[in-house]
């Protein structure tokens, strides 16, 4: 596995391979691009599912995304970091749009998406957030997994989504009363949540 490129402009030496990326250089985007990849690949696996079809093509897509948006890269942290936000971003895109998609085809054919009954509480969370990422507004589906996929800040937050810090609390609060009212709505989650937290209180 590749070493992540240098952190900042700053700091960079000449032959900074992020510099030459930001400024171009096909070769360095290359370099960048091999080794930010598996960074990529790991946070479109945890926003889709390790299972899900599409890992490959959003990995992919974030990849070139991310090529596109290197002239932005203001070398502010790590451009690991940096590609890992756009990989979010586009894999909860991709979930709404496949979402979407699978409501046209059961409007037409009348018959609702199948349920695995057997999920432990772990993968019903991982589930619950998944199938809320397609159903929120696109910032608040970014926010939250922002936050609960790569563990970001507010103030990290508001910077790569370039909104100002009180939106992305609003954002915030506003996924979690959605999620709430998802556990509430269906007793079973909910309990499988709370036997999940009570394992893991000391």
């Amino acid at each position: 596995m590749g070493t992540e490129p240098s952190t900042t402009r700053a700091q960079a030496a000449p032959d900074d391979p992020v510099r030459r990326a930001v400024e171009g250089d096909v070769v360095a985007i290359r370099e960048v691009l091999e080794a930010v990849a598996p960074r990529v690949h790991a946070v479109a696996r945890r926003v889709l599912g390790s299972g899900d079809a599409d890992v490959e093509d959003v990995t992919q897509e974030a990849l070139i995304a991310l090529v596109r948006a290197l002239p932005s890269f203001r070398g502010e942290g790590t451009v690991g970091a940096f590609a890992a936000r756009i990989a979010v971003r586009t894999a909860v895109a991709s979930r709404s749009r496949k979402r979407r998609r699978m409501e046209r085809r059961e409007a037409l054919q009348h018959e609702p998406r199948p349920e695995s009954p057997s999920l432990s509480p772990t993968s019903r969370r991982l589930r619950l957030l998944r199938d809320l990422l397609e159903e929120l507004p696109a910032g608040q589906g970014e926010t939250l997994a922002l936050r609960v996929v790569l563990g970001c800040s507010l103030a990290e937050i508001a910077e790569s989504t370039e909104v100002p810090l009180n939106t992305v609390r609003s954002r915030l609060r506003l996924a979690k009363e959605a999620m709430r009212r998802r556990i509430e709505a269906d007793p079973a989650l909910a309990r499988a949540l709370e036997i999940a937290t009570s394992e893991n209180t000391p």
